[in-house]
């Protein structure tokens, strides 16, 4: 209804996400192929950043920078540091050890011929972003990360869509490791990139230590409660002064304003829990061999794009 020149809008029974991302592949004709989410805006400039990298043939994809443009709330303060301290700094440790797992559904580049290798996007799992980036990763293809590529997302906005998104987001990551382990033991040297490197560190960071995490809190009130107070006391300043440096750094590093870090304290008494309550729960159901759904998350459109420099 627009009547933009150049845009073409088609219409299929809806068949679920990896199912209309490959529509989309087979319908355009370009060598590069750029994926968005629908609820995620692009600075100008971004297209063009994002693409350039493959001009190096040996560069399969590239990931953007994806940036929470709701941070009015509280919510959206924490998850906006969460963006910043925990996947845009992941994804500096993964291009560096050239091994990335993931390129978000909200910003990505991939060429044509590496998505026909890999059978386009794969509806096996409920990350198919991760699913996808593991495969590229696994034809040997790098795939790098461009910082200056920003795409302004919509977090939810509320703790029943946080929670319905981490569900599926965690529950899909364990999906996805468990079908690309064989990379673990391949002897084939374009996978042990992905094997030796990637799986390893999703395995530990995104799924054991956040299961142990709650308790180690648990022990921490224990040695407070009936053990001398000041060791631990001294422990938990030493940690949460720590993590602000590491705060200070990746906020830096993204040119963020430092001001939302006030929030930083109070997300580890509150947010943080979540988060291990929901990793909890989907590796239960994958231990339970649950079948897991499609959680939609309600989008309101209040996204803001903070800056375009």
């Amino acid at each position: 209804s627009l009547g933009l020149d150049r845009v073409r809008v088609v219409r299929q029974p809806n068949a679920g996400k990896a199912a209309a991302l490959n529509t989309g592949i087979r319908m355009s004709r370009g060598e590069v192929v750029v994926m968005v989410d629908a609820d995620t805006i692009f600075e100008p400039e971004t297209m063009r950043r994002l693409v350039q990298p493959l001009a190096d043939p040996t560069v399969g994809a590239v990931s953007g920078n994806t940036k929470v443009g709701n941070r009015g709330t509280l919510l959206g303060t924490w998850q906006h540091i969460e963006y910043v301290m925990g996947f845009n700094l992941d994804r500096r440790l993964y291009d560096v050890l050239q091994c990335m797992p993931t390129i978000p559904g909200a910003i990505g580049a991939f060429r044509r011929e590496v998505l026909e290798a890999v059978g386009g996007v794969s509806g096996a799992t409920l990350a198919e972003d991760t699913d996808l980036t593991l495969a590229i990763g696994r034809t040997g293809h790098r795939v790098v990360y461009v910082e200056h590529a920003r795409a302004w997302t919509e977090a939810p906005s509320s703790l029943g869509g946080l929670w319905r998104q981490r569900y599926r987001w965690s529950f899909g990551t364990m999906q996805a490791v468990w079908k690309h382990k064989g990379a673990i033991v391949s002897r084939d040297p374009r996978q042990q990139r992905i094997g030796r490197r990637a799986l390893p560190y999703m395995i530990l960071f995104q799924i054991v230590l956040p299961i142990a995490a709650p308790v180690i809190d648990l022990f921490a009130v224990y040695g407070l409660l009936f053990m001398d107070p000041v060791p631990v006391l001294g422990y938990w300043v030493a940690f949460n002064l720590f993590q602000f440096a590491v705060a200070i750094c990746a906020f830096r590093m993204d040119r963020e304003s430092l001001r939302p870090l006030w929030a930083l304290p109070l997300q580890q008494f509150v947010y943080r829990q979540l988060m291990y309550l929901v990793i909890i729960e989907s590796t239960m159901s994958a231990l339970a061999g649950v079948r897991a759904r499609w959680l939609s998350v309600e989008r309101t459109g209040d996204v803001k794009v903070e800056s375009a420099s």
